[in-house]
């Protein structure tokens, strides 16, 4: 129990609850829930250029993370096609992968193929299921894929003044702008009650939210004085409460309520926004593949990760399928910005494949 924890650990209640915010980033769990103590360590694991548990934010925004793979791939001989949909896994008549077939009709044929998709698509929606072992499809299917998660990209005029910390006359950003500012967090039982609202079907009245200015460090994000935020919030079900959908009013209503509560620790936040843009978790299944939204394609429970991930004697990368390979956050050891999945299903690929 992550509780437990923090609770041997520490004595200031803010400080614990701001603690366990990565702990329950990304996953329809509480502080209270068995196991949670897990994500907070997963969260923490790994370092960045030689600082153990240690964050960065990436010049140029996300997308540039994913160029310089790209850059780098390109530069050793691949080819790259962006923007082409894959319908199915071509198979041959014993079975093994042998290239992907795309919408427009074009078959590209290959001795391996690994797939960075969730194991959900993978093998429930590329592959016939007739060719997989039906206690594999009936695991896959079973995966918790719950994600609480809704995500508000933000652009304003101007940087946020909190009350705690007001800005200076200059306008520049300050220490505390470069960092993760989480609001909402003064005590765990606020995140408890987040939870529970979202358990039965309910945006979170007081969601938990996670936020970040990275044009406060990467100015060539946004015009001069201008900025972009990124709020990660929660706890926002899937499936709302009364057959209800995620509709315009739905998801506006929320994220109103997530600015008010800004607005209650910065003042003239509200007035300061230009645009916004609001991914629910269908949202975030439907643009990015995310199963249930789940930006861990699966949730990070101990029943989930390990050598259960994503199944059972499947944890190796290798797939019921010869020749095809699992390399995304549902492949172990699960999710994270840290490339670890990709880099292991690549080396057994490459001792196959030789």
């Amino acid at each position: 129990l992550l509780g437990q924890i923090l609770d041997q650990w520490f004595e200031s209640e803010p400080l614990k609850a701001t603690l366990a915010t990565d702990a329950v980033i990304g996953a329809m769990t509480s502080p209270h829930t068995p196991g949670s103590g897990y994500v907070l360590l997963h969260h923490v694991m790994g370092e960045l250029e030689g600082r153990r548990g240690a964050w960065g934010y990436v010049a140029g925004g996300m997308g540039a993370l994913s160029q310089a793979i790209a850059n780098a791939a390109t530069a050793r001989g691949a080819h790259i096609f962006a923007e082409k949909t894959v319908c199915h896994v071509l198979l041959g008549r014993d079975g093994r992968a042998q290239g992907v077939a795309l919408q427009d009709g074009t078959e590209v044929r290959s001795k391996l193929v690994l797939s960075n998709a969730s194991p959900q698509i993978t093998f429930l929606e590329l592959i016939p299921q007739k060719q997989l072992p039906k206690d594999f499809v009936q695991r896959i299917r079973q995966v918790d894929t719950r994600s609480p998660v809704t995500k508000i990209n933000v652009a304003v005029d101007r940087l946020p003044s909190f009350l705690a910390a007001p800005n200076a006359h200059d306008g520049q950003p300050l220490p505390h702008h470069q960092c993760s500012i989480h609001l909402n967090c003064e005590n765990t039982h606020l995140l408890h009650q987040a939870f529970t609202e979202a358990t039965h079907g309910h945006p979170s009245n007081r969601p938990m939210i996670e936020l970040c200015i990275p044009s406060a460090l990467d100015p060539g994000l946004a015009p001069q004085g201008c900025h972009v935020v990124s709020l990660f919030t929660q706890y926002t079900p899937s499936v709302l409460a009364d057959g209800q959908s995620w509709d315009e009013q739905a998801r506006n209503a929320y994220a109103d309520r997530v600015f008010d509560c800004i607005e209650d620790y910065a003042p003239g936040f509200k007035a300061s926004v230009i645009g916004r843009d609001i991914l629910t978790p269908p949202d975030l299944e439907r643009i990015f593949g995310l199963p249930g939204g789940n930006i861990f394609h699966g949730g990070m429970s101990l029943d989930q990760l390990y050598f259960a991930r994503p199944a059972p004697s499947y944890s190796g990368y290798r797939s019921p399928i010869p020749g095809l390979y699992l390399c995304g956050s549902g492949a172990h050891p699960g999710g994270g910005v840290m490339g670890a999945a990709g880099r292991n299903a690549a080396q057994v690929a490459l001792k196959d494949f030789r």
